[in-house]
């Protein structure tokens, strides 16, 4: 089921409605949340739920052994590390076997044959679950908040694996972290209390995002410019740059808007996912505004770890490629992966090192400018290696930009706007949704309902036909 579906539309009514008719039956209300969020994930593929509960039990007894050996007599502290790294090689394992084995596999196969060795690891069968690079990372955070004494370890089974499984952020986030999430289960929600003004106008928005502007931005420039850009100009494969680059910004913020509307609707309060990316000054204001969820989890359960910007200037620009390299890998088994991620480390580090010889930029109008246009193309031209499958397909597109000459195929005016409405949204200021969100809560509610149902109706009649599932599906 995919959020903008009439069949998801149906299963969340009904979700919805039971949720609050349980309100004040907690335990079973959240029972019934996890039952829920099951079916979801098992209508993509029911094989991959034994995957979901397994490990979330194993997540749950790990947290439980944590609490327990903490408690043992000289030997505490060390057992505690222990099964702390047990669990974080078990998530690991689980993801790497997944995610990244045949890749690894057929890296090296390639790599002995070019030193006459044939023969190897056997290729594995396996289709990628949706949503384990997701509740792997969830799995890792919640065994070491109890390690570092941030929670205590949960002791109902059923509410871990609400925690891994609850279906709004489930499969592409945002990864919301034990500590944030846990305690809401300790609570009964107040009806009176949600935002549901806030929370209809994120999925409206969301749906919009991803509807009008995702959905034929990809089909219709995107994915043509980048599967033939030997055919392009070198105007259609600029535009092809900024066209994925709103394209992916619009397709994933507008998973996590609808993701973090969903909740507020059933009492739950998620992070903030992304914060108008593309008018940062800085690469590392980009990565404070994009995708905030794992930046934070990169941050705190890697780069901290790691000595952060402790262990000296040398050390830290260390820290910051390590970092950026398993985010970039993160994302997905392919070498244009490692690439987008040491060019994002690279560029951190060359930032934090002309900072620190040379202080922090000019303020001045023109200086801001210049730096937002900088950090927007150094981001374009990382967003081309991620979105190509391999480095031929990388040098091919590249290569395309040496076609001078300024005829175009792709930029209608259609697309134009498309473009520019996605850049028009990351200058937009806040007090516009503001005050959107301020005209709709004065509505009443009958009227507020009937002017979202209109508003679906019209993404109906301008959407494409088929709505292509989000892009953060597949990491």
């Amino acid at each position: 089921m995919l959020f903008p579906t009439f069949e998801f539309a149906c299963f969340f009514v009904f979700v919805f409605y039971v949720n609050w008719l349980l309100v004040h039956l907690n335990q079973d209300r959240k029972v019934f949340l996890l039952v829920a969020s099951y079916f979801f994930y098992g209508s993509w593929d029911v094989h991959f739920l034994v995957l979901l509960a397994g490990s979330g039990v194993a997540n749950f007894a790990l947290g439980l052994a944590i609490d327990k050996v903490r408690s043992i007599p000289r030997w505490g502290a060390f057992l505690e590390r222990s099964v702390v790294c047990l669990g974080v090689i078990f998530n690991l394992g689980v993801l790497g076997v997944f995610k990244y084995y045949n890749f690894f596999v057929t890296s090296l196969s390639a790599l002995l044959h070019q030193f006459g060795i044939s023969g190897g690891l056997p290729i594995l069968d396996l289709v990628l679950p949706l949503g384990i690079s997701f509740f792997t990372f969830q799995g890792i955070s919640y065994l070491v908040d109890i390690y570092n004494k941030k929670i205590q370890a949960e002791a109902r089974l059923e509410d871990v694996l609400l925690f891994f499984g609850f279906f709004p952020h489930l499969l592409a986030g945002p990864i919301v972290r034990a500590s944030e999430f846990m305690p809401q289960l300790k609570t009964v929600p107040r009806p009176q209390k949600i935002e549901a003004t806030r929370a209809l106008l994120l999925i409206a928005f969301g749906l919009f995002k991803k509807m009008v502007l995702a959905n034929h931005l990809g089909v219709e420039i995107v994915d043509p410019v980048f599967s033939a850009p030997q055919n392009c100009s070198t105007l259609d494969v600029l535009f092809g740059a900024y066209a994925y680059a709103i394209y992916i910004y619009c397709d994933f913020s507008a998973y996590s808007d609808m993701a973090i509307g969903f909740a507020k609707l059933l009492g739950f309060e998620f992070p903030i996912n992304f914060d108008q990316p593309y008018r940062s000054q800085s690469l590392q204001e980009f990565w404070r505004r994009w995708h905030i969820s794992l930046s934070r989890w990169l941050r705190d359960y890697l780069f901290i770890p790691l000595g952060g910007s402790r262990a000296g200037e040398w050390k830290t620009y260390r820290n910051i490629l390590v970092t950026m390299l398993l985010g970039g890998i993160w994302h997905g088994a392919s070498w244009t992966f490692v690439a987008w991620g040491f060019y994002h480390g690279a560029g951190l580090a060359l930032e934090r090192w002309n900072r620190n010889r040379h202080g922090p930029p000019c303020s001045c109008r023109w200086s801001t400018v210049g730096s937002i246009l900088f950090v927007f193309h150094f981001v374009c031209l990382g967003w081309i290696f991620f979105r190509c499958e391999n480095f031929d397909k990388v040098l091919r597109y590249l290569t395309a930009f040496t076609h001078i000459t300024w005829a175009s195929h792709w930029m209608t005016p259609f697309s134009v706007l498309l473009v520019a409405t996605g850049g028009i949204l990351n200058f937009m200021p806040k007090i516009v949704f503001q005050g959107f969100e301020e005209k709709a809560g004065e509505m009443p509610k009958p009227v507020l309902g009937l002017v979202f149902g209109l508003f679906l109706v019209f993404l109906s009649a301008v959407s494409p036909e088929e709505i292509s599932p989000f892009i953060y599906f597949r990491f």
